[in-house]
Order: C-alpha cells, then structure tokens, then sequence
C-alpha cells in the first residue's frame, strides 16, 4: 500500500472510531434520544470528514518530502476512511430497538476496528503488540468514559428536569 495512502487511511479510521464513539456515548448518557444519536454520527461523517481530510492536507503540505499527487491521495485517503467508519456506526442505531444495546454494539465494533488496525501496524512496524493495543484501547476508553461523564452532567446541569 502506499504510504501516503497508509497514512489516510489510518488517521480517518483512528479518527473515525475515536470521535464517532465520544460523541455517541456522549449525547446518548446526555438525552437517551436515537434522533440525537443518529443525527450526532451523520455530522460526524459528515463534517468531521472534511475537516480532518482539510487537517490531513495541511499537514502533509507542510512536509517537505511529498509530492502535490501525494497530498492529494493521503487527504482523499482521510476522508473517505473517516467518511465511512463514522457512517458505519448508523446501522446498530438504526436496526437495534434499545439504543443502549446499540451503544455496546458500536463500542464492541470500534474497539474491534481499532484492535484490528493496532496489530497491523505494531506487526508491521516490529512493536509491542500488547504495548500498543494497551495505549490505543485505553485512549478510546478515556474518552468513553469521559464523553459519557460530560453527557450526564450536562444533562443534569442543563437538561429539561434541571
């Protein structure tokens, strides 16, 4: 695969599964609605691709060692990966009833992507396996937990019963 590929890829999916599951969890713990939900992913996939893919050009712009065609490729890389992942985390939400069951399933379903692509690369890099997934999943799980504490109190703080 080429590198400027690689690098787009990575970063979207990263990305993707990152804030995509922070802002589930979040407007879930905060409003327990599908409609927010739902309408918190498509954004995400939505205008989190271009501005990451707009992050990932200037980026590599600022490099001295890439090519115009390979600015261009590691930007398209970034927001069709970011496009996509976001997006897939829609299906549980749309297909399962209970939207807690939902959240587990996507939480289940980043973590899996994530594992995935965190082996891939410590086997191709010659790393920690073990070292990696730890770092990697524990950063996803700081997040989950701190975007449903943020959802929780501003739903206490600011909801409707506050």
């Amino acid at each position: 695969m080429k590198h400027s590929h690689k690098i787009g890829i990575c970063f979207g999916v990263t990305s993707g599964i990152i804030t995509t599951m922070g802002l589930m969890v979040g407007l879930d713990a905060g409003t327990n609605s599908k409609l927010a939900v739902l309408g918190g992913i498509l954004t995400i996939a939505i205008a989190d691709s271009f501005s990451d893919a707009l992050g990932m050009h200037m980026s590599v712009e600022s490099g001295d060692s890439t090519t115009e065609k390979e600015i261009w490729e590691s930007t398209i890389a970034t927001f069709l990966a970011k496009l996509v992942f976001s997006s897939s985390f829609i299906i549980p939400v749309l297909l399962i009833s209970n939207l807690f069951h939902a959240m587990i399933i996507n939480i289940c379903w980043g973590a899996l992507v994530l594992t995935v692509l965190t082996y891939i690369i410590a086997k191709d890099k010659k790393e920690n396996v073990i070292r990696a997934l730890a770092e990697h999943l524990g950063t996803a799980a700081v997040v989950i937990v701190l975007t449903t504490l943020a959802g929780k109190l501003i739903a206490k703080y600011f909801g409707a019963d506050a």
